[in-house]
């Protein structure tokens, strides 16, 4: 399950990568799209079992990181696409890259790429005395340090609230605010210990009391719940009849979306029992294939720690 390390020796471990393959139902001379390349470590999976004639279009939103992983990947030749963007535009960039549509799987893997997580110029780990920044994407023009140093206390307040789940959002976000009068907050590290001053420590959580401030303010820099829920209805046209949609997500925010857009997906009328005939016109698209998620082993959680939270599901194209 390692990959492919940087300069610094940091190692990415690819989640849940036996079952995502599995489920992908993947052979020789299929056409895959894995939306969120990061470490590559199911691209590579992928391309080794979809063979020579396959192809699998590898799309990454970190400029840097995909000029830096997909170095590796020139032993496969044509099979393997790259492509910069956003993954919200999957449609806009399979068609920019003439990559062949539709497609018998597409995968979904919304994890941070470890090289990222651990990446002490990005900000993302509270652990870390690097400046603030948290964006997936350098382009984007608003960052972590914007977001901790502009916000107004009701607009943090509503970040850590609807995406962190943060019972003490506002006592947090107040908190925040009136250290800042003194000095901007610069740095994951002097965030994080101020979000522990405030709440009193962990008092027996096994988590840290920043992990759900972190996640509340990557969300809100990033989009990715929206970002999330447009690459998802975009699935639907992209996959060929038996095509397969993968998806592993890393909180119950990610998971809620995307199991609502399977219940969603795969019922072929929504209208009330009133109603005679159906109104709504809505047609089943998927099948269901994972019941209930599928999550990491007990032994995968002892490896890769970052796994402990993944849930996979999959559904099918009808």
């Amino acid at each position: 399950m390692d990959e492919k390390t940087d300069g610094k020796n940091l190692v990415h471990k690819s989640v849940l990568l036996e079952e995502s393959i599995h489920l992908l139902n993947l052979s020789p001379g299929k056409k895959i799209i894995d939306a969120t390349f990061g470490g590559g470590g199911h691209s590579r999976s992928i391309l080794e079992a979809i063979g020579p004639g396959g192809k699998l279009l590898a799309i990454d939103w970190d400029r840097e990181n995909l000029e830096k992983m997909s170095g590796s990947f020139g032993k496969y030749g044509e099979s393997f696409v790259p492509v910069w963007g956003n993954f919200s535009h999957v449609a806009k960039l399979a068609s920019a890259t003439n990559f062949p549509i539709p497609v018998d799987g597409i995968l979904l893997d919304l994890g941070f790429s470890s090289l990222q997580m651990d990446d002490r110029t990005r900000g993302f780990s509270f652990q870390s005395d690097s400046k603030l920044d948290m964006r997936g994407d350098r382009t984007r023009p608003l960052s972590a340090w914007d977001v901790v140093n502009f916000y107004k206390v009701d607009e943090l307040s509503r970040i850590f609230r609807s995406f962190g789940e943060e019972r003490k959002a506002f006592v947090i976000a107040k908190a925040i605010v009136e250290y800042r009068k003194e000095k901007p907050i610069d740095t994951a590290l002097e965030l994080s210990a101020l979000v522990e001053r405030t709440v009193g420590g962990r008092k027996g959580s096994r988590i840290h009391p920043a992990t759900r401030i972190f996640q509340a303010i990557r969300i809100e820099v990033n989009g990715e719940l929206d970002n999330l829920e447009r690459v998802l209805e975009a699935s639907i046209d992209l996959l060929a009849v038996g095509g397969r949609l993968v998806v592993i997500s890393f909180h119950s925010l990610e998971d809620r979306i995307v199991k609502n857009f399977f219940k969603k997906h795969s019922v072929s009328c929504v209208c009330p029992p009133r109603f005679p005939i159906c109104r709504c016109g809505q047609r089943k698209n998927l099948e269901i294939i994972t019941k209930k998620p599928v999550v990491p082993t007990g032994e995968e959680v002892d490896i890769n720690r970052r796994s402990r939270s993944a849930k996979l599901r999959a559904a099918e194209r009808i």
